[in-house]
């Protein structure tokens, strides 16, 4: 029989009194959330329907039904027909996305700038472990033509330092790579 406190909390609740249903959604969160998972097999689906119910409880608490002074049937109720709400709408989402055309994602601007130069997977893949900085230095210099003191200002360092960054970029890529492939991108290195 469940303890008369939770009618008392429950009435204050259902006043308005947003500590007591705090208390009534501390008392039942675990139960309901427990419900949800079993209905919908995943945690944050699971999640997702328990607060729901639980929203749902509080804007419907004047019309709620206790049973027994506990408002946690009506939870548990409200709680299954908003899990098969919720894996209804993610058939019909899937659905939805299976009668799209599917077509080429588009390019980001930075990979259309980039297309040229890393073509070659070896290249990308020996970029990717250059730091951020050195990546931006790196594309401004070899990719986009500036010039390494005009690159320096955008990226945040001295020329003499992006071009000590560069030598070494240069060495790095080289070294990854095990050939010259760079040597046409490289050679635009003026001041």
């Amino acid at each position: 029989m469940p303890d008369r406190s939770e009618r008392a909390l429950w009435e204050r609740g259902a006043a308005g009194d947003g500590g007591a249903f705090g208390l009534i959604f501390d008392l039942h969160r675990d139960r309901v959330f427990r419900h949800a998972y079993r209905i919908l097999q995943d945690v944050h689906d699971a999640e997702d329907a328990s607060a729901v119910a639980f929203l749902e409880l509080w804007r419907r608490r004047r019309q709620v039904r206790l049973v027994e002074g506990s408002p946690l049937p009506w939870l548990l109720a409200t709680t299954t027909n908003t899990c098969w709400n919720l894996d209804r709408a993610k058939r019909r989402y899937r659905t939805l996305l299976d009668t799209l055309p599917h077509s080429t994602i588009a390019p980001s601007a930075e990979d259309a700038a980039l297309d040229g130069l890393v073509a070659d997977g070896e290249l990308a893949a020996a970029m990717g472990t250059l730091s951020r900085a050195d990546a931006e230095l790196f594309a401004l210099v070899a990719a986009e033509g500036y010039s390494i003191t005009d690159a320096a200002v955008v990226v945040g360092v001295s020329p003499g330092a992006a071009r000590t960054r560069m030598h070494r970029i240069r060495n790095n890529l080289q070294q990854r790579l095990g050939h010259h492939t760079l040597a046409g991108y490289l050679s635009k290195e003026a001041t």
